[in-house]
């Protein structure tokens, strides 16, 4: 449980599966295991109670620093969902795509930025190796429930 344990050894605290308010369905699987691949569906920013952050824009009533916290979180939402579906995190062998999605306001193109918080995750948890991946980092107008941040990924399996 190297993973796990490196976790635990950075303060990091998985939340529990995302809960969309009343009225809000969610017809998918936040993780879909497909031969030796998982592809995590977007994540938002989820306390470590499982409450998503407080809706907003980048740019506006987000600042960079609470959105690259954000991505942050959304990073942990998205651990979470593959512990739950994988049953450890050891069975990923390597990250190899993270696709951030920001919800600016006009002008803001600082997104990079803002993902560097995923990133940041990816290699503090995996190692500089088997957390590199492939990115990109886009600016939109809206996201779903108002969050800020978004994050999807797809993932190599050891298993």
């Amino acid at each position: 449980m190297e993973i796990e344990h490196r976790l635990a050894e950075l303060g990091l605290n998985l939340p529990p599966e995302p809960q969309p308010p009343p009225g809000v369905t969610v017809p998918f699987q936040w993780v879909r295991v497909f031969g030796q691949h998982a592809y995590v569906s977007g994540h938002g920013p989820q306390r470590a109670d499982g409450t998503f952050v407080p809706p907003g824009k980048v740019g506006g009533e987000v600042s960079l620093d609470q959105a690259y916290n954000s991505a942050r979180l959304a990073t942990l939402a998205m651990l979470g969902s593959l512990q739950r579906s994988l049953g450890s995190l050891e069975y990923i062998d390597s990250w190899l795509c993270i696709n951030g999605y920001i919800a600016v306001t006009p002008g803001f193109n600082r997104t990079t930025q803002v993902i560097n918080g995923c990133s940041d995750v990816l290699i503090e948890v995996f190692g500089a190796e088997r957390g590199a991946h492939a990115r990109t980092a886009i600016g939109v107008a809206e996201l779903p429930l108002g969050l800020p941040v978004v994050i999807s990924a797809e993932v190599a399996l050891t298993k």
